[in-house]
């Protein structure tokens, strides 16, 4: 999951079980959609672990239910901040003294650790039943604790950790089809009703004198408008957003089209660009924690397909798509 950490969920109580610990699925979607409105703010510590290894990162969250900003500071690997407000990211790399300004809509930006509910989330029950797990204690935190499985092959379960008071998301696991976890992100510690200022988080993402700053070109497109189609539909998974954003490390002048697909909680982007012999030397499948990336050359186009999905669901992503221009 990303290191950023933005939407709370609702205070509401969680639904009550019943026996064998079965919830409405409605319900708990209901409690979700609330719980971004919310006005929260937070300062926290993330920790995030795979098979690949950990990293961490310290959070500045604040909402005034309206608008969300965010910083995140990286506390491992190489020194790198962000300051997030809705759909603007500002990204800081103090050892090349760069700045990356881009505009993102949320997808696109990589979902939040907590920002689980996508587009599409109505369609959750028909792919997804919850259950609930009981209460646990994360981070000083008592939290109550459910776990979201899928109805096929196509996506990963979720186990998710959320505040008994204000259901914030303390911790959540991706799991295989085995219920193995394959990727896992907690808070170690949380404070809430922090003093986070939302002027001072947004004076920050200013550069400072002497900074080199990129702004990313990003067009909002469609994928017919750009020649691009699927010839099926992958179960489960609707189109939510497709962008058009120029390859600053690409010598021609060709742009990379971005589709985001999403069946309310997995998300999937396809990456489409020109062949370039000199960049695109690999195909095949790749991993880190529970996000997957195929890569496919298509005749003249290049094909990236990345998403926290199992590998077949890219794979028929791939198979289904075709040029139609």
């Amino acid at each position: 999951m990303s290191m950023s950490v933005m939407t709370a969920f609702a205070q509401t109580p969680a639904p009550a079980p019943t026996g064998d610990g079965a919830i409405s699925v409605n319900e708990w979607l209901t409690r979700m959609h609330e719980a971004s409105m919310k006005k929260r703010s937070y300062i926290g510590t993330l920790v995030q672990s795979s098979r690949d290894g950990m990293s961490s990162a310290r959070i500045w969250h604040a909402c005034d239910g309206t608008s969300q900003i965010e910083r995140i500071e990286s506390l491992t690997g190489a020194p790198r901040s962000s300051i997030r407000k809705d759909d603007k990211l500002v990204t800081f790399m103090p050892e090349m003294k760069l700045v990356r300004m881009e505009k993102r809509e949320g997808l696109g930006a990589g979902a939040s650790f907590t920002e689980l509910l996508k587009p599409g989330a109505n369609q959750i029950p028909d792919f997804y039943t919850v259950k609930s797990l009981g209460a646990e204690r994360i981070a000083g935190l008592d939290a109550e604790v459910v776990q979201l499985n899928p109805r096929d092959g196509f996506r990963y379960g979720y186990r998710i950790w959320t505040e008994r008071k204000n259901a914030l998301v303390l911790k959540l696991q991706t799991l295989d089809a085995s219920g193995a976890v394959l990727e896992q992100a907690a808070f170690s510690e949380l404070q809430m009703d922090a003093p986070v200022k939302m002027d001072k988080l947004k004076s920050m993402m200013k550069p400072a004198d002497g900074w080199r700053v990129e702004q990313a070109d990003v067009i909002k497109t469609t994928a017919s408008a750009e020649g691009w189609n699927l010839k099926t539909a992958v179960p489960g998974f609707k189109s939510v957003s497709c962008h058009k954003r120029g390859v600053a490390s690409s010598s021609t002048a060709d742009d990379t089209v971005q589709w985001v697909f999403s069946d309310g909680l997995a998300t999937v982007s396809l990456f489409l660009e020109a062949f370039d012999k000199a960049r695109h030397t690999q195909e095949g499948l790749a991993s880190s924690g529970a996000t997957h990336s195929l890569f496919r050359r298509m005749n003249e186009y290049f094909l990236t397909a990345v998403g926290e999905v199992p590998p077949q669901t890219l794979r028929n992503f791939a198979s289904a798509l075709e040029r139609k221009k």
